[in-house]
């Protein structure tokens, strides 16, 4: 699949090299003291648990930004359903760089592979609704890009993907402010001082305030916390003048009933920070 725009090669690479930094430092003495220098060797990427699998395109970036000369042969693409047994990929060369990349690899691929896996999981029982599954800033730090990909490889749709692609006011943005038709006021003199190009989104937690926005004219309303009968009154409400938005403590089993009140969007945290990781290894091929 198409890379999302925010997965850019300049962010990878920073990436990477801040996880290579952290994990090996003045150099990975286990591998060095036993592994002859011009070894050349395979491992294959195997599975050991039925998941959406991801990672696979950053999997070789790694391996190809540790050592060039590192070569991997694939055998499934990111977002492909896999299943215990079976290999990912096959990589060769030097062994060194097999191990000294091994663990990055595999904390990548594991974390990615179980975002996308629960991600797959909550989309698919928004089939046959118009509404779209949203991650949040729920993101583990530093580790960011890798978990909003693997949410966009298991079928959802990332959010902003910080703080400086959109405008959201929240509660506190609200209460600091007095109300939302000051702070939304503000924003639209801001936007408008600085030239950007960012679309408003509100947080609204009663009816109330969801007029108030509306009133406003933001390009986004989230509903914050309410029950389903409240979300069907605020989209009404809303009526298409803009985006809607259902949010706060969503589970999986409230998806259908949530998207039946004709929201555009429902987002999760829960995405991000309880997916649990996926059992993957590199076995070396003896």
């Amino acid at each position: 699949m198409k890379r999302p725009a925010y997965v850019t090669d300049k962010a990878l690479k920073q990436f990477i090299k801040n996880a290579l930094e952290e994990d090996i430092q003045d150099g990975d003495h286990s591998t060095l003291s036993t592994i002859p220098k011009d070894l050349e060797q395979k491992a294959k990427l195997l599975v050991k648990q039925d998941c959406i699998i991801a990672g696979v395109e950053l999997a070789k970036i790694i391996f190809k930004t540790f050592d060039k000369s590192l070569k991997v042969e694939t055998f499934v693409k990111d977002g492909d359903a896999v299943k215990i047994g079976d290999i990912a990929f096959i990589v060769t060369g030097n062994a060194r760089s097999i191990l000294s990349t091994e663990r990055l690899v595999l904390n990548c691929m594991q974390r990615m592979s179980g975002i996308a896996t629960l991600t797959h999981d909550w989309d698919s029982r928004l089939i046959g609704t118009k509404t779209k599954l949203l991650d949040t800033r729920k993101t583990t730090p530093n580790f960011r890009i890798c978990e909003k990909w693997a949410v966009a490889i298991g079928g959802g749709t990332n959010h902003r993907y910080g703080l400086y692609d959109m405008i959201m006011l929240k509660d506190n943005h609200i209460d600091y402010n007095g109300s939302i038709t000051n702070a939304v006021k503000m924003a639209k003199d801001y936007i408008k001082k600085h030239k950007k190009k960012l679309k408003i989104e509100v947080e609204t937690r009663n009816l109330e305030e969801v007029q108030e926005a509306i009133n406003a004219k933001v390009d986004r309303i989230m509903l914050d916390n309410m029950d389903v009968a409240t979300m069907k009154k605020a989209v009404k409400m809303v009526n298409g003048s803009c985006e809607t938005e259902a949010s706060g403590g969503i589970t999986r089993d409230q998806l259908k009933e949530i998207a039946s009140t004709g929201v555009t969007y429902i987002s999760a945290g829960a995405l991000t920070h309880s997916a649990e990781n996926m059992d993957l290894s590199l076995k070396a091929i003896k």
